[in-house]
């Protein structure tokens, strides 16, 4: 994006002061860090404070370049007000997920925007589905709708292997809020784009069948 708007400044700039105060205050980052033992003690600010912290600068620079260069597309689309709406909203959605999915693991930690994150990209999506985007480390562009799905059966296929340190119940909660809200705010969609509403809807549509299976 060529012009970058206030509030996508505002929600980087938090981001960036609350995780480095995080990186140098350990107590700082233990105290907000999304954690089940404390989420359930009655510390339910973790859900919000979270979303603010990193891991790491690496970690950090990854979910401020996504957002840096979706944000502008949703709010092109539909405003800046449902933009920081399905923003927010997908940090909570994400972590709500994450605190189902992990209720009794007391000891289960995470931190990162990523839920939101993925909420705006996800919305983007729906917006403009042929736009090339670049899945991992293969160098030709594909499609972002099958980006999309293909993001999403990766999330589930995380969810289900719990293989390495990712929160991929956060990102496919995320992207259910963004994808939700998205035609909440923009219900032309479901003329416009009707078939790739249902598309991207079928990764959601077979967590809830998997998990209703027992199967994850």
């Amino acid at each position: 994006m060529n012009n970058i708007d206030i509030a996508t400044i505002v929600i980087i700039a938090a981001n960036v002061l609350i995780s480095i105060k995080g990186f140098n205050d350990f107590s700082f980052f233990e105290k907000y860090k999304f954690n089940i033992a404390g989420i359930r003690r009655g510390e339910q600010i973790r859900m919000l404070t979270s979303g603010f912290l990193h891991v790491d600068f690496t970690h950090l620079l990854f979910n401020m370049i996504t957002l840096y260069f979706f944000s502008g597309v949703v709010i092109n689309s539909v405003g800046v007000v449902p933009f920081v709406l399905i923003y927010i909203a997908s940090l909570f959605v994400g972590n709500l997920l994450s605190f189902y999915f992990h209720k009794d693991e007391f000891h289960y930690s995470a931190v990162g925007a990523s839920g939101a994150v993925t909420g705006i990209l996800y919305s983007s999506i729906l917006f403009y589905p042929d736009m090339g985007l670049y899945l991992f480390f293969i160098p030709i562009a594909i499609p972002a709708w099958i980006f999309g799905i293909v993001y999403l059966l990766y999330s589930i296929y995380g969810m289900k292997s719990r293989r390495g340190n990712i929160g991929h119940d956060a990102h496919f909660g995320g992207a259910i809020a963004g994808y939700v809200l998205t035609l909440g705010f923009a219900p032309v969609l479901l003329q416009t784009n009707l078939w790739i509403v249902l598309v991207l809807a079928l990764p959601i549509i077979l967590l809830f069948v998997l998990h209703k299976l027992g199967k994850i």
